[in-house]
């Protein structure tokens, strides 16, 4: 089994490690082979979308399914997806009824899925600000969770400004990835179909 993955950029590609490493404690004897492909901090839109989707299904090296993975804050103004339902049914469209394309989004940027480690984050950042008290995947447009992460980066003790993959993997390399899959659905969601994709047992 072969899964090719669509990414926004970086960040996502640094996590690709942690969730493999999540999914072959998971999936013993059933793991699937994983490539990424990052577009450069923008998920492909419309016929390009399309157009990729069919590539990567194609050919010698073709993949058993793809998985597009984007941000529902992508920085357009304004913002181009409503919430992560929005992202997955536009990125489904696009793609036209292709049923081994499976479209996914965090809600609101990818740092909603890191805010689950906040003492992680405080520890990193040299600062103890008071983690944000609602549901990760509820931080909105307006105040994003990378936006919440970078401004404890800055007024920190490190003195420095949040790298996104750099720390992103900081954070995730001390962590339990099941933490932040049973408080982020989306993220839950991910996994599953993953993990259904190659017969193993669905997490509750």
């Amino acid at each position: 089994m072969r899964i090719a993955f669509i990414v926004e950029g970086k960040t996502e590609k640094a996590f690709i490690p942690y969730l493999r490493e999540f999914l072959q404690n998971h999936l013993r004897g059933q793991m699937p082979r994983l490539s990424v492909t990052p577009y450069d901090g923008h998920i492909p839109t419309s016929d390009k979308l399309q157009r990729i989707v069919r590539n990567l299904l194609t050919g010698r090296d073709a993949a058993d399914h793809v998985i597009a993975l984007t941000d529902v804050y992508t920085g357009v103004n304004p913002p181009e997806f409503a919430d992560a339902t929005d992202a997955k049914n536009k990125m489904r469209a696009w793609v036209g009824a292709e049923p081994r394309f499976h479209p996914h989004a965090a809600q609101y940027d990818f740092e909603a899925w890191l805010l689950p480690y906040w003492p992680s984050i405080q520890r990193l950042a040299g600062h103890n600000q008071t983690a944000p008290s609602s549901n990760p995947e509820t931080v909105n447009h307006n105040n994003p969770p990378a936006h919440r992460i970078k401004k404890v980066f800055e007024v920190g003790q490190c003195r420095d400004s949040y790298v996104k993959p750099r720390d992103a993997g900081r954070i995730l390399r001390e962590n339990d990835l099941s933490i932040s899959i049973s408080q982020c659905s989306e993220l839950k969601e991910l996994v599953n179909k993953i993990i259904s994709l190659c017969g193993g047992k669905m997490l509750p």
